[in-house]
């Protein structure tokens, strides 16, 4: 992996001031973030929580560039203000920094695990000797060296979300949006997931946002945020426990 981020740690990585996100239903407007403001740090595994409706994955589209606020501004990197760059830029402030990992795991039926981390490397310029030598080796660091060839219809549902969280972080990126990881998984691929992103935190200094309902995953944060209703209510700073109770049931 290359590019080192650790001397970033602690440094605010992100920060969204007043953000005020509305959308239309027939002739009313439903007001899903009422002016949150909302920051993390290189570092740290910041989990969002909230029940569903709570404004929670509108509040990562909105902080990652994937869904334009009606107000408020998002300072992130060296990006004063990410929602009044075009939309190409913001295309690209989400390929050189963001690294994101979803619920459905969206990755290419025809694609072996490998191809499907080179394409996202590809993207970014990376040469195809180069992609390939680096997919191998993060694929390895999450436990799919034996799986490198296998499409997604042969993987299992823990293994599909591996290759996912492989293809965010193979390009080494300064910001993780995780959004529900391990709501899909059983508790013990649930667990390899959130390790692995406590470790992309510990050991590589990006900065975690994690959108979940899960409170077991509490156990991995730096700092948990509540959001109800479009609304903050409380932010709480914590230490990661040194031995997280298991996610199994």
């Amino acid at each position: 992996m290359n590019g080192d981020h650790s001397h970033k740690r602690g440094e605010s990585a992100l920060m969204a001031k007043g953000l005020v996100k509305r959308f239309k239903t027939g002739r009313t407007f439903i007001e899903v973030l009422k002016g949150v403001d909302f920051d993390a740090k290189h570092g740290d595994v910041t989990m969002v929580m909230g029940p569903s409706g709570s404004g929670k994955s509108t509040l990562v589209a909105a902080l990652s560039g994937l869904l334009r606020p009606e107000e408020g501004k998002v300072q992130a990197m060296d990006t004063p203000d990410l929602w009044k760059l075009s939309a190409g830029k913001i295309d690209k402030f989400r390929l050189d920094h963001c690294g994101f990992i979803f619920q459905g795991f969206n990755l290419f039926p025809a694609l072996t695990a490998k191809q499907q981390v080179m394409t996202a490397l590809k993207y970014q310029g990376v040469g195809p000797g180069e992609a390939g030598r680096r997919a191998q080796a993060v694929l390895e660091s999450v436990g799919l060296g034996p799986r490198v060839n296998q499409r997604p219809s042969e993987l299992s549902g823990g293994e599909k979300q591996r290759v996912a969280i492989a293809r965010a972080l193979a390009k080494n990126p300064n910001l993780i949006f995780a959004d529900e990881p391990t709501s899909a998984l059983d508790g013990k691929s649930g667990e390899v997931v959130i390790r692995l992103l406590r470790q992309a935190a510990t050991e590589r200094g990006a900065a975690v946002i994690c959108v979940t309902h899960d409170p077991r995953l509490e156990a991995y944060a730096d700092r948990v945020i509540h959001i109800e209703d479009g609304r903050i209510l409380d932010d709480v700073r914590r230490t990661p426990d040194a031995n997280p109770p298991p996610l199994s049931h």
